[in-house]
């Protein structure tokens, strides 16, 4: 099927395109070219024009003239992303220039083509166009329908990682009494705790916080576990502390690393015994409640410091949860991306929000050390920010921009075209964590010629001599 036929044959959605270009011609050429297509075709003659056209009609994709009266291309591509980041720009120009080709991808253009239309190029342009359209629609369906299907009490992710994680706490859930959830911090262990609470056999019962931080050492036997009336100074009545109010339920201790040591022998007693004795009192008692507790330090590392006793530790550790961090499940952002922004879209009384192509890319490639609660933070903060439906770079933190990789270096620069194929191969494989079918339809190879390009790869790396260092 030739590329006009594909066009004709993808009826079932109009797209909008306005055309702007002080030629008449051009826009009556686009106009008979894609007439009873895909697209409902506007025109305007100077940049005024085109930009109250694009403000009234909101199009799918806009044809901008590169050249025009009194502003330039590159500077009314700027001009109609501010007024909807979605819109999709391809720049036309007479004279092409890589560098004019690179700038207009930078700041937000979708494509780069030049005059005269190339016509069979601009169908086949405009069938990937629909093609990456109808695929994003369809995406945005799916990836609603997968954050029931990869979610588990709350916490998403679909790579696996973390399905092993949701396998564990699946398995762990019905039968433990003590757990321990490890990770950096960030990468959601409340979220994990609540998970097992969730899926235990006393579901209903409380879930008590208790953040072993934020309690002064003094005060730490007395919020844990209580204290009776005259025990101290001060204690003018009975207390119950975390444990028993988390009786018959769940009771997460935060950072449990900083329990102090002189606690610890306690602590331990409860997780064997499942008994307290409140400051104060002689009298024991028994208590019903499992307990999780979580840390993102290294306990073998305390345990020899002579900070944390051994046999807590080994009491402690029988059942572990290690979460990963964002940055080893890349996989799952997209899935995370639209789950924080269905939230905060409901929290902030806005439509269905989404993401533009260059904020997706920043959020994709950058490192993020503050894990899920990181990103959960950016989200919130961009869906707050944003006048539009779709979040574009300005509504996302300044400090994400000056995380923005620098250019490329002239060692980066001057490589031969082998090189920089397989440099772009291996930074899309990394991007699709690995997934070389993906990877392959990405850069629009077979898969024959994607593992073709490997194996050169790996052949002359063996063939290659040794650098000598002197």
């Amino acid at each position: 099927m030739s590329s006009s036929a594909s066009l004709r044959t993808q009826r079932a959605k109009v797209y909008d395109l306005v055309v702007v270009d002080d030629d008449p011609a051009q826009i009556q050429l686009v106009t008979d070219i894609l007439d009873g297509q895909a697209f409902k075709i506007h025109g305007a003659n100077d940049p005024q024009a085109g930009l109250d056209l694009v403000a009234k009609v909101r199009p799918a994709i806009v044809l901008l003239d590169l050249v025009l009266p009194g502003i330039s291309g590159m500077e009314l591509l700027e001009r109609i992303l501010e007024i909807d980041p979605a819109i999709d720009v391809i720049l036309v120009t007479g004279s092409y220039s890589t560098e004019s080709a690179v700038e207009a991808i930078q700041k937000g253009a979708y494509d780069y083509l030049t005059k005269p239309l190339p016509l069979e190029r601009f169908h086949q342009k405009l069938d990937k166009w629909l093609a990456d359209a109808q695929a994003k629609e369809r995406s945005q369906a799916l990836e609603s329908e997968l954050l029931g299907a990869f979610q588990l009490e709350g916490i998403v992710g679909r790579g696996p990682a973390m399905l092993e994680v949701f396998s564990k706490i699946r398995r762990v859930a019905p039968h433990f009494h003590t757990a321990l959830v490890t990770g950096e911090s960030g990468t959601g262990k409340e979220s994990a705790a609540k998970a097992l609470h969730q899926l235990s056999p006393n579901p209903s019962g409380p879930f008590v916080v208790c953040n072993c931080a934020a309690i002064p050492e003094n005060l730490f036997e007395s919020e844990l576990f209580g204290h009776v009336r005259g025990a101290f100074t001060g204690a003018l009545q009975d207390k119950r502390g975390y444990v028993e109010a988390a009786s018959g339920g769940t009771l997460f201790l935060d950072e449990i690393t900083e329990v102090p040591l002189t606690v610890q022998a306690k602590l331990l007693r409860l997780l064997q015994n499942r008994e307290i004795q409140r400051v104060g009192s002689s009298r024991t008692a028994q208590i019903d409640l499992r307990i999780v507790a979580a840390t993102n330090r290294d306990l073998r590392g305390l345990v020899a410091d002579g900070k944390l006793r051994d046999d807590l530790y080994y009491r402690l550790s029988m059942i572990e949860v290690r979460l990963p961090r964002l940055a080893d499940r890349r996989e799952d952002l997209p899935l995370l991306e639209r789950h924080f922004l269905d939230r905060f879209a409901a929290r902030y009384k806005k439509p269905t929000l989404t993401l533009s192509r260059r904020a997706q890319a920043m959020i994709s490639s950058y490192a993020w050390p503050g894990n899920i609660r990181e990103l959960e933070n950016v989200i919130g903060y961009a869906c707050m920010m944003t006048e539009s439906d779709t979040i574009d770079l300005r509504d996302l933190p300044d400090y994400l921009h000056a995380n923005v990789s620098p250019g490329p270096t002239e060692e980066e620069v001057l490589v031969s075209m082998r090189n920089m194929e397989l440099r772009h191969l291996h930074r899309v494989l990394e991007h699709v964590g690995g997934n070389r079918g993906k990877a392959a339809e990405i850069l629009e190879i077979s898969r024959t010629t994607l593992y073709r390009l490997l194996e050169e790869e790996k052949r002359n790396a063996k063939s290659s001599p040794p650098s000598v260092q002197v």
